[in-house]
């Protein structure tokens, strides 16, 4: 890789942390090629992107953002997952995680907060921003469904009271 090379890339992880709600930091311990895909898919699948990354060139883009107490973590054979949704790429690595022991979870940032490994794994049992959109606007949802069933509910009861003086007219 030669030094435009290291500056472009430095450049693109610059802008990713400068994007994302989250980065986790993986040390991969011998995966296979068709592992990797697996994990790609699931995590592409999930909202994120997983990328291997040169320790020097991470370390010197995560300088001025929100992810440079991440640097600690980058050494040895790692890659990073990250994702604008906080729980995305954290919850989609950790599942994996659990199906291989080729892959290590190292630790990560969600903005300026530093998480360590446990941290990531608590991350990833939280909801993700849509499963919690859905839950709010349930809630949002439900006083007004109830609030409309109760309006109509008077009307409908003096409906059938007139339907059974109807019914009982013509018999």
């Amino acid at each position: 890789m030669d030094r435009s090379q290291k500056a472009d890339a430095v450049a693109v992880l610059n802008t990713i942390f400068n994007e994302v709600g989250v980065v986790v930091v993986t040390r991969n311990l011998g995966m296979t090629v068709a592992q990797s895909t697996v994990l790609r898919g699931k995590i592409r699948d999930a909202g994120a992107t997983f990328k291997v990354a040169k320790n020097s060139l991470a370390k010197i883009a995560a300088q001025n953002t929100p992810y440079e107490g991440i640097g600690d973590y980058l050494t040895g054979p790692i890659a990073l997952a990250w994702s604008v949704d906080p729980v995305a790429a954290a919850k989609a690595v950790v599942e994996f995680a659990k199906t291989t022991d080729k892959i290590e979870i190292v630790g990560g940032s969600m903005g300026s907060v530093v998480l360590d490994a446990e941290g990531i794994k608590a991350l990833a049992s939280m909801p993700s921003l849509d499963e919690l959109r859905a839950k709010l606007i349930g809630l949002v949802q439900a006083p007004a469904t109830k609030l409309a069933q109760l309006a109509t509910a008077p009307a409908a009861k003096l409906a059938r009271v007139f339907a059974a003086y109807a019914d009982k007219d013509a018999a």
